[in-house]
């Protein structure tokens, strides 16, 4: 009964998010007034054929995982996500784990930047968010990829930034100190220590930066991400904090007038063209997010 009322509930909220909203196109025939399946399943990064099974109640308990993702992709408010878990016969995450909620208020930041890649991420660097633009500029992240701990030390050809020798030690060495830092303030969030166990026992490189205590920070850069597409585009990365939150937002700028501002422009028209497109997903699973 649960699952059924979950994918009732997931299916009336799709229908009131219009798809611009999302910065989606909304043109052409449309059978549904808000996002399709296969958009919200882009939006919340997991596969249309486990958001067609969750609507229809023919999938059973849903991960934390993916009743979080499904409520940032429906832009529900605080108390619409409580009864989200809810519905999905979950208790809703408590004090002392990593807080995964988006306000209203990041989210029209973000749709005022239609013509930016920004991303919002957790403080365990897991991504919860990013805009049509940065999806296209960066590609899609799904299961483990999602987590920008786990492509610094174990995803390999996981990423399209070129790193330098500099800037990969840099980038590590604020990572793990980022880690670290979110472990003392959510001592119960039995994934984030999972992830940091993980790390520790499959990257000598993250074990050796954790137990020597590094410290570091993320600073504004300039990062190339080589794109197969439209070839590199060199763009200053800005991280930004969330008052009262320890949401990490990424803005990735251009400098006016240059190659790289026009092959974002162009990223901007053939990306999002190629993410309209329905996708097959079939092949992930429920959990992937």
């Amino acid at each position: 009964m649960a699952s059924t009322e979950f994918g009732r509930t997931v299916r009336r909220w799709r229908d009131r998010v219009p798809p611009d909203a999302a910065g989606l196109p909304s043109g052409g025939h449309r059978r549904a007034p808000g996002l399709r399946r296969e958009e919200l399943a882009m939006l919340a990064g997991i596969s249309v054929d486990y958001v067609t099974r969750l609507e229809q109640g023919r999938a059973a308990h849903p991960s934390e995982q993916v009743v979080e993702a499904l409520g940032r992709a429906l832009r529900v408010s605080a108390a619409e996500r409580e009864h989200l878990f809810h519905v999905a016969g979950l208790v809703p995450p408590g004090q002392g784990t990593v807080p995964a909620y988006i306000a209203p208020s990041v989210h029209r930041m973000l749709d005022r930047l239609t013509g930016t890649p920004v991303s919002v991420s957790d403080a365990s660097w897991t991504l919860l968010l990013a805009n049509p633009l940065f999806t296209a500029l960066m590609g899609e992240r799904h299961g483990r990829a999602r987590n920008g701990a786990w492509r610094a030390f174990l995803g390999d050809g996981e990423d399209r930034v070129r790193h330098t020798p500099q800037s990969r030690r840099a980038t590590e060495a604020a990572v793990v100190a980022d880690l670290r830092a979110a472990t003392h303030r959510y001592p119960a969030d039995r994934r984030l220590r999972d992830l940091v166990e993980e790390l520790r026992t499959h990257s000598a490189r993250f074990a050796e930066l954790w137990d020597s205590g590094a410290v570091a920070r993320h600073d504004a850069s300039r990062k190339t991400v080589d794109h197969p597409q439209v070839g590199p585009l060199t763009l200053d990365c800005d991280v930004l904090r969330v008052d009262g939150s320890d949401l990490r937002i990424m803005v990735y700028t251009a400098e006016p007038g240059t190659r790289d501002a026009e092959r974002l422009e162009l990223l901007s028209v053939i990306g999002l063209q190629t993410l309209a497109a329905p996708q097959d997903l079939s092949g992930r699973t429920g959990d992937d997010v």
